[in-house]
């Protein structure tokens, strides 16, 4: 399928395609694009459409970006999902090791330019695993941020080149947990505490009652995304 193809098909079907389920839209995007992945980062929403993909379509690749610097518990949940679901993820890195961007940009870049830091270890490896498919899938919601208030639930990425497919854009954080309940999905027990939104550790923290959801991200920074979905 060629880019004015994969244009048309869009414009077609982005309308309709709002108003049908997660489900449905999985569904409709295995099939219409077989070489397709899915973004895993292990949050609440990966792990909702990790169950629902592997229900649809197990054999549909699942990536993660291992930067290297996640929490214990992000591990532990990526290798509790693999049990259960009986799946092994995709683990991309970065180019360079820890140790090898602490002796290129100084110690702890995470502190004095994390944008450098997510383009290392998040951007770049995730603009070079996804120049092998024509589609991908992800879990952002338009309620997370600003940034993401306009996600349709299908969309061309312009910035990574291939066909989009947000399937739970239009979900609450209530409508994930509630799939979560009713389909007993495992899920990263950072969530029971204050960490509703997952990062690297060393660019996120708590969240205390009636701050914003994604307030410990880059918490005290400028910075609001990593830049994989801007």
């Amino acid at each position: 399928m060629n880019l004015f193809e994969k244009e048309a098909l869009i414009k077609q079907k982005a309308e309709e395609l709002e108003t049908a389920t997660p489900q449905e839209i999985i569904k409709f995007a295995v099939e219409t694009f077989p070489n397709i992945t899915f973004a895993c980062s292990f949050g609440a929403e990966d792990v909702v459409l990790v169950d629902m993909l592997q229900k649809i379509s197990p054999k549909t690749d699942i990536f993660y970006l291992d930067t290297d610097f996640h929490f214990k518990e992000t591990y532990e949940t990526r290798d509790k999902l693999e049990e259960i679901y009986n799946l092994k993820f995709v683990r991309v890195s970065p180019a360079i090791t820890p140790e090898e961007q602490a002796a290129q940009f100084g110690e702890e870049l995470w502190k004095s330019n994390a944008t450098h830091c997510c383009n290392i270890r998040k951007v770049d490896p995730l603009t070079q695993i996804l120049s092998k498919y024509e589609a991908w899938i992800t879990g952002i919601r338009r309620d997370q941020a600003p940034t993401r208030a306009n996600a349709k639930k299908i969309e061309y990425d312009t910035k990574f080149g291939l066909v989009k497919f947000n399937p739970i854009a239009n979900w609450t954080s209530e409508d994930v947990w509630q799939y979560i309940r009713e389909n007993n999905v495992f899920y990263n027990p950072l969530h029971d505490n204050h960490y509703p939104s997952i990062g690297c550790e060393y660019c996120t923290r708590q969240v205390m009652p009636g701050e914003d959801p994604r307030a410990g991200r880059w918490s005290g920074q400028e910075k609001t995304e990593c830049g994989l979905h801007k």
